[in-house]
């Protein structure tokens, strides 16, 4: 899946406008406007489609955090240089403040069967032998099981 994948479905998902985006990257210390936005969504055959870095979509996701679960004490969370798939897990993971059993739940909404040791070894760190790479496939489903349960048809 590509950043601009990844940017597309949350913003379907929980149904945010432009202005309500460019919010989410200002809280994520990424000042952008909106035909950024309007790039970084356009599908790929689109010839003004950008597409959207790591560390842009690591702001933005940041800013999910901070929307989602308000401003932490200190100062504020750093936008990583590269991300994965995993990271991207854990980061909606911490916005949306799930317990390893509703991420199955949400799983589930695609018929996609997987385990709480499945599931933990995604957030394990890379050196640990339980780590486990996430998937396209994997994250592809959970944002997919995601919109099921937060934009309900």
């Amino acid at each position: 899946m590509t950043n601009n994948d990844v940017l597309r479905k949350i913003r379907y998902t929980f149904d945010y406008s432009d202005n309500d985006m460019i919010k989410l990257f200002g809280q994520g210390d990424l000042e952008v406007n909106r035909a950024q936005i309007s790039d970084w969504l356009k599908k790929e055959e689109d010839p003004e489609h950008i597409n959207l870095v790591d560390k842009h979509l690591a702001h933005f996701l940041n800013g999910f955090i901070v929307e989602k679960r308000g401003k932490r004490d200190g100062p504020p969370m750093k936008a990583e240089k590269t991300i994965n798939n995993n990271i991207i897990l854990r980061k909606i993971k911490i916005a949306l403040n799930l317990k390893v059993e509703e991420m199955i739940e949400i799983f589930d909404q695609q018929d996609f069967e997987i385990s709480k040791h499945e599931i933990s070894a995604f957030f394990r760190k890379p050196t640990q032998s339980q780590y486990r790479l996430c998937k396209d496939q994997f994250l592809r489903n959970f944002l997919m099981g995601m919109q099921k349960k937060y934009r309900p048809v």
